[in-house]
């Protein structure tokens, strides 16, 4: 009897629009109104919430997110993919010209320049290709679908509270199918946590801002325990950037011939 009390207690304490995750186009509409009153709840803004108004259901976004097996590929083709003799000359050439910048990062946050310029050819060529879709539509196709609710809904509300502290504009509110920003694809949730405002301009700006991106990067694999230069001791630290293997291997192999 006491374990039925104790979970009709729980019941009654449960949030009073708990919004419930579908497989199918069919709640999403209902989902996404008690979504809404469940982040006002948290202290995202009327104001900030507009940022939800006219979303819908992504069955594309669905789509991509059950077909991914970029990772499902061996390290010698991840690295033809990306990390070719272009990309790296590029690479060499972008640690001269921002030398100063990245002298600068390592003294306050610790991790080499080679592996912040690795981390950014290989996210999205030196910021040349950082998506284009709106990404409140597809976070919240994300966190209503049931696969992964609880990690795409906080996700979305990280993205609702990035956008309120005025980081980025809506319309720069942008980036890949799952969500990710800026020249390195931060998630929303490490864009709320790890970025920071290095050209003190009062914003923290992953999309245009150099400055701003190599930092966050830098404080983001700081937060993920990174220390000491050397990117083959800081695995632990990488694999919080990205959970592939083949992904951290390639970053300490881009960093190792940005060294040489």
């Amino acid at each position: 009897m006491a374990g039925v009390f104790t979970l009709l207690l729980s019941l009654l304490a449960a949030p009073a629009f708990a919004a419930q995750c579908g497989n199918d186009a069919s709640g999403f509409n209902a989902w996404l109104a008690a979504f809404r009153q469940e982040a006002a709840g948290q202290g995202i803004s009327p104001s900030a919430l507009r940022a939800l108004d006219g979303v819908g259901y992504d069955t594309g976004v669905i789509r991509l997110d059950r077909n991914q097996k970029h990772f499902s590929v061996s390290f010698e083709q991840f690295v033809a993919n990306r990390v070719g003799a272009g990309r790296v000359n590029k690479a060499r050439s972008l640690m001269k010209s921002q030398a100063a910048l990245l002298s600068r990062i390592e003294q306050q946050y610790g991790v080499p320049g080679s592996v912040l310029v690795a981390i950014w050819g290989m996210e999205t060529d030196f910021g040349a290709n950082q998506g284009s879709k709106p990404i409140f539509g597809s976070l919240a196709t994300l966190a209503y679908d049931c696969r992964r609710s609880a990690f795409f809904t906080g996700q979305l509300l990280d993205a609702l509270r990035v956008y309120q502290r005025g980081d980025l504009s809506l319309g720069e509110m942008r980036g890949a199918w799952a969500g990710e920003l800026g020249q390195t694809q931060f998630m929303p949730t490490s864009y709320y946590r790890f970025a920071v405002d290095f050209d003190g301009n009062g914003r923290r700006d992953l999309i245009r801002s150099v400055p701003d991106v190599l930092a966050s990067t830098a404080n983001y694999l700081r937060g993920y325990g990174w220390s000491g230069k050397s990117p083959a001791n800081n695995m632990g630290a990488l694999a919080g950037w990205n959970k592939a293997g083949v992904y951290q291997k390639a970053i300490v192999y881009f960093a190792s011939k940005l060294e040489d």
